[in-house]
């Protein structure tokens, strides 16, 4: 038996995704962009394919801007800020992932940008005091923060920062890659300038996602080349991996509440089986329900001098789960994210991810392999 729970990374697609995609592969391969049939035929499901995405997010098609995905989306959003909004500050954490933080990076080095990061306590949560002082300085700022740590699972209180955003005049730009397919927005009631998303977090494609931004907002072309996305973002759009994302919308819109309702029972029962099994084990990030990523695990497991090897065990007994981020894999640095709130890097950190594919027999399974692994690596 082999067992996926690393859903954070990559979840897989749905069967109706993929016919989505075959269909629009064989039948509707015009250009959009082309004036003939084809082309009508190619811009039509483009739109139409916008239009349903913006249904469900409550937002104008023209606030949805196509992209390959998270990163440049997350790249565009900092771009936009300082290259078109004039922001001189960004304040942000430590804990962001890499698409966020290395740019963050490069405008600090590059172009003198102040950065402020956020304290952070022991899971993973950001100052909303804090936060609050340093808005009062009027400096142009972007305040960028993930909605759901991509590791940790920790939620910020994305409300309460739009509207501490708006109140002091800041531009907000959040990280939803992790959340969007797994919670509802409303984005004609939160007031947020950016938000992200990739379709192959919710069992879409790989390959596709969006920038959402805010109709105040006003940009030049990012990606110059032909008049695309409304001029914005060059290139032939990718549209049967838009149409895949749309329909990965509907799936997940279709039945929201249970899938959530599925997927917390199978992460609470994990956490007390593991509980009840070690007596010296902890948890990375908020595991509340109500302040935690649904999807999302990351177990701190006794140190043992085979911790190194844990993953490849359990990999070798069927069950595929991870160390941190996925666009990290291969870094000898350890995850940044837990060096951010102080955890033990010496200790054997996993993290496991689910999804609504995730069966409770597929989560006994795993755990009778982490106990048979602790029982070697710990004799």
């Amino acid at each position: 038996m082999r067992v996926y729970l690393d859903n954070a990374a990559t979840t897989p697609m749905a069967t109706e995704v993929v016919d989505a995609m075959v269909d629009v592969l064989q039948n509707h391969y015009g250009n959009p962009s082309s004036i003939h049939a084809y082309g009508r035929d190619a811009k039509a499901l483009l739109e139409t394919s916008r239009r349903n995405i913006a249904r469900h997010l409550n937002c104008l098609p023209s606030e949805l801007f196509f992209t390959s995905g998270g990163t440049e989306a997350d790249n565009l959003a900092c771009h936009i800020a300082f290259q078109n909004l004039g922001v001189k500050r960004i304040i942000s954490t430590s804990i962001e992932h890499h698409a966020v933080g290395h740019t963050v990076e490069m405008y600090r080095d590059r172009f003198q940008v102040q950065v402020h990061y956020l304290t952070l306590d022991g899971q993973g949560h950001i100052d909303l005091t804090e936060l609050a002082s340093l808005l009062k300085d009027p400096i142009p700022t972007l305040v960028s923060l993930m909605h759901a740590n991509n590791e940790i699972a920790t939620l910020i209180p994305l409300d309460q920062v739009a509207a501490l955003c708006r109140t002091h005049g800041a531009y907000f730009h959040s990280d939803t890659v992790q959340t969007m397919g797994h919670y509802p927005f409303d984005l004609k009631a939160l007031d947020i300038d950016f938000i992200t998303c990739a379709g192959h977090k919710f069992h879409g494609p790989k390959g596709i996602g969006f920038l959402y931004v805010n109709k105040r907002i006003n940009w030049s072309p990012m990606l110059l080349g032909g008049s695309q996305e409304r001029g914005i973002r060059g290139g032939t759009e990718n549209l049967s991996g838009i149409v895949g994302l749309s329909k990965a919308f509907d799936l997940a819109y279709e039945d929201l509440q249970g899938h959530q309702t599925h997927v917390q029972g199978l992460k609470s029962y994990m956490i007390e089986r593991l509980k009840a099994h070690f007596s010296d084990l902890t948890f990375h990030g908020d595991t509340r329900p109500e302040g935690s990523l649904y999807t999302v695990l990351n177990v701190s497991f006794p140190a043992t001098e085979k911790a190194s090897m844990l993953l490849f065990t359990l990999d070798l007994k069927g069950i595929a789960a991870s160390g941190g981020s996925a666009c990290s894999s291969g870094a000898s640095t350890g995850s940044h994210v837990l060096q951010g709130i102080g955890a033990d890097m010496k200790r054997p950190n996993v993290r496991f991810s689910f999804s609504r594919y995730t069966s409770k027999e597929e989560i006994d399974f795993a755990l009778e392999q982490v106990f048979s692994a602790f029982a070697v690596a710990l004799a």
